[in-house]
């Protein structure tokens, strides 16, 4: 029975206050269950369960606000609905927790926290950071980004994106090329094509796969539908070919079978080589 849901908190840790949020608190009966909802694509390890300091702030965080033990952790993986839990945290693991918002904040004081660049990024403090205060400098100022001898900062972004778009267009034109040796490879029914110095081998491979909502429906109708998880094309095909599930379930689902073509071309050069090598 959740008692929290987006719970924002206000705490205090060794005189270094914290605010966060708190997306599940649940009554057990042993004490309180902290669930944190991950989008992340992988389920979760054991070490990385055991290790997971925002979850150990979170268990100090409820601790200090409703007086009541945690009793479990758990990171809810949400692509495949698996909670994937761990029990609460020793005295020494939370003692280390605390040091380390002591340690943090007071190198923050002093001015000592290095910027790590990820996805969130830019933060509500970009103009303080090494990767992107260069947009909140005044115009006057950006000359000093010529101090390389022989290097240009300005002109060298803007041949690197003039750069980058050449390659898109290349790429484009290599897709349609590509597109017309497969079409002619198949309407010839052959597998090789050759050039005045190189060769091109065209090969295919049928890729099955099956079309997701009517899949789970047909498996949540038969109760199987837990068995995959989430829906993962691999495990579906193992499923069918296990043998485990009766044979008219098996032809509805053999029916749903969509076969496409990938196609591979691999480069070969043809031209002699020089007797003297």
């Amino acid at each position: 029975m959740p008692i929290a849901t987006e719970k924002q908190f206000q705490i205090t840790v060794e005189g270094v206050r914290m605010m966060g949020y708190i997306d599940r608190v649940d009554r057990l009966h042993g004490g309180l269950g902290i669930v944190d909802y991950k989008s992340n694509k992988d389920l979760f390890t054991a070490d990385h369960l055991a290790n997971d300091l925002q979850l150990t702030l979170y268990q100090i965080a409820a601790e200090q606000i409703w007086q009541q033990p945690v009793e479990k952790l758990t990171l809810y993986h949400l692509r495949s609905n698996t909670p994937c839990s761990v029990a609460c945290r020793d005295p020494k693991h939370l003692t280390r927790a605390k040091n380390l918002v002591v340690e943090v904040a007071e190198k923050i004081s002093a001015g000592i926290f290095p910027a790590t660049e990820n996805a969130y990024c830019p933060c509500d403090f970009a103009a303080h950071c090494p990767y992107y205060r260069h947009l909140y400098k005044p115009a006057e100022v950006t000359p000093t980004q010529c101090r390389l001898p022989g290097f240009e900062a300005a002109a060298a972004v803007e041949e690197y994106v003039s750069l980058q778009q050449q390659i898109k267009e290349l790429e484009a034109k290599m897709d349609a090329i590509r597109q017309q040796i497969i079409d002619y490879c198949e309407a010839s029914g052959v597998k090789r094509l050759f050039g005045s110095s190189y060769a091109i081998t065209c090969n295919s491979s049928d890729r099955i796969t099956f079309g997701e909502e009517r899949v789970q429906q047909i498996l949540e109708a038969a109760g199987l539908w837990g068995q995959t998880l989430s829906f993962d094309q691999a495990r579906l095909k193992q499923l069918i070919a296990d043998g485990v599930i009766e044979p008219t379930l098996k032809q509805q689902l053999e029916d749903l079978r969509q076969v496409t073509k990938s196609y591979m071309l691999r480069v070969k050069n043809i031209e002699p080589k020089d007797e003297a090598e």
